[in-house]
């Protein structure tokens, strides 16, 4: 028997699509919630977030000691005339935009690997290759990310402290983070004794960050002699050196900024080396450095490098050619070259008298705690050794802003500020 429905039957089915349109969206938005809708602020730089404060401050005496940016006597960060020169034959010769490859310049990047490692064996012996990145930040995440690379997790040891940023990068590339000593914050001094002892209980398969020169942000360098420790201990065991060189020329000078990279390099079979032209060219918008990589042999290193540029072909596949081109300009010609030895030098001669100004500037105010420390130092950056409470106090009652930990950019130091500065760092001590 067939059933057959009535002639003036209802049919639902377009009741039913009504019903159903109207609460679909509802039950998607359960099921599948916006994407962003699940995510929570994360909270600002610190650094980056210091700066927007400071902009903000209407007190006309301010005085800004955080951003890690070389800024001359009238707080400004100038174009260097070696870079305005060096422009001006780039926009005369330059003929092509085209695509560099994932390489970036290979003139540029043969003079950046005589730029850090001068007439060293590993250069001789074709044992290196360079490859140019997105500033030295790039270069440390192309680094990070080759060395997940080799070995997915690896473990790397960072100095404590160490750049802020460094810890967000590596375990973004996928690499395991852990510390080793470095500043004594009380007797305002290197740990070395602590950094040796850890060094040697890390694993043949890890890798250690070491900074090359103007250590970010104690300022607290190795001398000769700590670097030949830490050479040996990294060739006895067969860790990976992984050493940023951000500042190179800002210390000592050039050759003696890189002395513990190439020591370094004497003695192991592997090695990385991560260096920017932010600082020493003054290119810090432009966004270049360069990654080297060391291998015990010229086959050996071809090999990493054919992973090196997929791993770099896979972040941002091509380097910027701007920064690149100005610094192969500078370097490739002896007058140029000649120019910004000379503005280098004057940086790095600010700098340094920079700290020893403050030091004595604080003794004519009274101060009679020991700050004879940061002449000591070297480079952009230096600890106060005061309290998070007294670094509060000078940004809310006197305008002077510096990271929470104390830590300052020297180069933010000048003399028509540095008066009121030790004023009002003797008050809140």
């Amino acid at each position: 028997m067939s059933l057959c429905l009535p002639f003036n039957h209802r049919d639902y089915t377009s009741d039913l699509t009504k019903v159903l349109n109207h609460l679909l969206p509802s039950l998607r938005k359960k099921v599948n919630p916006e994407m962003f809708g699940s995510l929570t602020a994360l909270p600002a730089d610190p650094i980056l977030g210091l700066l927007a404060k400071y902009r903000e401050d209407s007190n006309s005496q301010k005085i800004d000691l955080g951003v890690g940016v070389y800024k001359n006597e009238a707080g400004h960060t100038a174009v260097l005339d070696c870079v305005k020169a060096a422009e001006k034959h780039r926009l005369e010769t330059e003929d092509t935009k085209v695509y560099i490859g994932p390489t970036g310049s290979p003139l540029f990047n043969e003079e950046m690997s005589k730029l850090v490692f001068g007439h060293h064996k590993v250069l001789i012996e074709n044992r290196a290759r360079t490859v140019s990145t997105p500033g030295g930040t790039g270069a440390l995440r192309v680094a990070a990310e080759f060395i997940n690379s080799c070995k997915a997790g690896t473990t790397i040891w960072v100095s404590n402290p160490t750049w802020a940023n460094h810890t967000g990068l590596f375990q973004a590339a996928g690499l395991t983070v852990k510390t080793y000593p470095y500043y004594d914050y009380e007797n305002k001094n290197l740990d070395f004794d602590g950094m040796l002892a850890a060094l040697k209980e890390v694993k043949a398969e890890d890798a250690v960050l070491l900074h090359a020169c103007c250590h970010n942000p104690s300022g607290m360098d190795l001398n000769k002699e700590q670097w030949q420790q830490v050479a040996e201990v990294a060739k006895d065991i067969g860790f990976l050196p992984l050493v940023d060189m951000a500042y190179q020329g800002f210390g000592e000078g050039l050759d003696e900024d890189a002395y513990g990279l190439r020591l370094m390099a004497d003695s192991v079979k592997e090695m990385i080396v991560c260096s920017s032209c932010s600082k020493n060219f003054g290119l810090y918008r432009e966004r270049i450095g360069a990654c080297t990589i060391i291998g015990e042999s010229s086959h050996s290193v071809d090999v990493a490098n054919s992973v090196l540029l997929t791993v770099i072909r896979c972040i941002y596949s091509m380097p910027p050619a701007h920064g690149a081109a100005v610094v192969e300009t500078i370097l490739h010609s002896d007058e140029l070259r000649t120019q910004w030895h000379s503005e280098l030098k004057e940086m790095r001669d600010r700098i340094n008298g920079n700290r020893q100004l403050l030091v004595d500037k604080l003794i004519e105010n009274g101060v009679t705690r020991d700050f004879s420390f940061i002449p000591r130092q070297k480079g952009m950056f230096s600890f106060l050794g005061i309290t998070p409470e007294q670094v509060q106090q000078l940004q809310d009652e006197y305008s002077i802003y510096m990271v929470g930990s104390s830590r300052m950019s020297i180069a933010g130091i000048a003399n028509s500020n540095v008066d009121y500065l030790a004023q009002s760092i003797a008050k809140v001590l």
